[in-house]
C-alpha cells in the first residue's frame, strides 16, 4: 500500500475498481484496511473492503467490486493526510517486508507497490533509499538494478540514489557490465531474442575523446561494454545522452543503460509520470511500482492519478511466472 498518508490508498482504490485488474489477476492489498475505508471517501468509491489474514489466504474469492486486504492493522484510522510521519513510514516497511516474505514463499506471484516516503521511512527507522534497496537487502540481492518502463523507452540505470560526485566515483567496469548483463537477460526473457543495448557516456558527448572529463568514459564504461559484447550481448557504446534517448524512443535501441539517476529518469518522466513504470531487476522475485512519489500535496483530493499503478500490475502480471 505505500505509505498510508501519501496518494496509495486513492490509486489502489482507483485502479481496483476497473473491471480489468480482475480479469488479469486476483489482486490482494497488503496494507491497513482501515485506511482504504478512509480513502473510499475521497475517491467516491462503492468499492467493499473486506480484511483478510494470511491464514485465510487460500479461500479468497476474488471478484469485482470487492477489495481483500491482508490488514496488518499497523495504523490509526485518523493518520494525518500529506504530512511526514514516522508511523506510516514504519507501516509502508512492513508492508513490503510482509510482501517479500510472501513472494519468497510463492504465496503470491508478483508485488507491485505503491509509492512510499523516504523520509518518513528513515524517520520511521528503516535507513534506507526507497524500495528497491529494501527489496535487494531483504531477498539478499546484491547484483540488481531498476529499470523504468515507457511508451517507446525503457532505461536501466547504473547508480540511483546517490549524488552526482559519489555516482561517479560509484561507475567501474563490472558494474556496466552486470547492468548489461541484467538488461539483456530482462528483455530476453520478455521475448526479445537479441536486444540492442545502448550504453551513455558520463561526460557531454561522452568525453569527447578526452574533451570534457578525465577520461571517466574509457576508464569506468568501455571495459565494461566490451567485456559484455565479448560475450554476444547486442551493446554499444558510451554514446552521447544528448541524442541518445531521442533514437532510443524513435525505436533505435531496445534499452538505454544510463549511469545515474537523473540522466536516466529525466527523459522517462519527460514522456509522462502517467505512463511511467519502475521494475527491479535482477531479484528472485517479480516487483514493479508507479513511477511517481507520495503526491503529499495533493493526498486526500481524490485527483490523483492511476494510470501508472495500472500500468505497473499489468507489467506485474506480464513478469510474474506462468507455473
Amino acid at each position: 500500500m505505500g505509505d498510508a498518508a501519501g496518494v496509495g490508498p486513492e490509486i489502489i482504490l482507483k485502479s481496483l475498481a476497473s473491471e480489468e485488474m480482475y480479469e488479469i489477476s486476483n489482486p490482494l492489498v497488503i496494507g491497513d484496511s482501515k485506511i482504504l475505508e478512509r480513502a473510499k471517501s475521497f475517491v467516491d468509491s462503492k468499492l467493499s473492503i473486506k480484511p483478510v489474514k494470511a491464514e485465510q489466504l487460500d479461500e479468497i474469492a476474488y471478484e469485482h467490486g470487492v477489495v481483500h486486504c491482508l490488514d496488518l492493522n499497523l495504523l490509526p484510522a485518523d493518520l494525518p493526510i500529506g504530512q511526514v510521519s514516522p508511523e506510516a513510514g514504519h507501516a509502508a516497511f512492513e508492508y513490503l517486508a510482509e510482501a517479500i516474505k510472501m513472494a519468497k514463499e510463492k504465496r503470491i506471484d508478483a508485488i507491485c507497490t505503491a509509492p512510499l516516503n523516504k523520509e518518513a521511512l528513515q524517520k520511521g527507522g528503516h535507513m534506507y533509499p526507497g524500495h528497491t534497496e529494501i527489496l535487494a537487502d531483504l531477498t539478499n540481492t546484491k547484483d540488481y538494478s531498476m529499470m523504468l518502463s515507457a511508451p517507446n523507452l525503457r532505461v536501466i540505470h547504473v547508480t540511483t540514489h546517490v549524488g552526482i560526485i559519489d555516482a561517479v566515483k560509484m561507475i567501474n567496469p563490472e558494474r556496466v557490465y552486470h547492468v548489461l548483463k541484467l538488461a539483456h537477460d530482462t528483455l530476453q526473457k520478455a521475448g526479445i531474442e537479441s536486444p540492442k543495448i545502448a550504453v551513455c557516456g558520463i561526460n557531454p558527448h561522452a568525453g569527447e575523446n578526452g574533451l570534457f572529463g578525465y577520461g571517466e568514459e574509457d576508464e569506468k564504461v568501455v571495459p565494461g561494454v566490451e567485456k559484455a559484447q565479448e560475450e554476444g550481448i547486442n551493446a554499444i557504446g558510451p554514446l552521447p545522452a544528448d541524442t541518445l534517448f531521442f533514437r532510443a524512443v524513435r525505436g533505435d535501441f531496445d534499452i538505454v543503460v544510463a549511469m545515474y539517476h537523473d540522466q536516466g529518469h529525466g527523459p522517462v518522466k519527460v514522456l509522462g509520470l502517467d505512463a511511467g513504470v519502475n521494475i527491479t531487476v535482477g531479484l528472485p522475485i517479480i516487483r514493479t511500482s508507479v513511477d511517481h512519489g507520495t503526491a503529499f500535496d495533493i493526498a486526500g483530493k481524490g485527483i490523483a492519478d492511476e494510470k501508472s499503478l495500472m500500468e505497473a500490475m499489468r507489467q506485474a502480471v506480464e513478469l510474474a511466472p506462468k507455473n
